[in-house]
């Protein structure tokens, strides 16, 4: 049966990544959410179930910084924030869950940021 709204298909996508993608304490896992209007992402062990470090569009030392740039730009500027939060904890390598949304727009400018930042994936 297919799904009946755009957010249960992002669901069904989203379990079928989630099948392959497992983030362990050496590699953890990359996860991106995107609303209309913000873009989340958390960087995170499953074996233990934490959250490592995380970002967003409204982060209080983000918030400013992202008032008046585009919703791309503001991906980007997130996904190089992650990276510099992740280094300092000693992440490097992560495997990227791109939590069912489309490799492309915002989803993409946030990877592209955290490579930049550093991070390998």
């Amino acid at each position: 049966m297919a799904a009946k709204t755009r957010a249960e298909a992002r669901k069904r996508r989203h379990l079928r990544v989630r099948k392959r993608v497992f983030g362990t304490p050496e590699r953890p896992r990359l996860n991106v959410y995107r609303s209309l209007s913000q873009i989340y992402a958390q960087i995170i062990d499953d074996v233990a179930g934490h959250t490592l470090v995380s970002a967003s569009t409204i982060d209080r030392e983000l918030r400013e910084k992202v008032k008046g740039l585009k919703k791309t730009e503001q991906a980007r500027l997130v996904g190089k924030v992650l990276a510099e939060r992740a280094l300092s904890r000693g992440i490097e390598q992560v495997v990227f869950d791109r939590g069912g949304f489309r490799y492309i727009g915002r989803v993409q400018a946030l990877a592209e940021g955290a490579r930049e930042g550093g991070l390998k994936f």
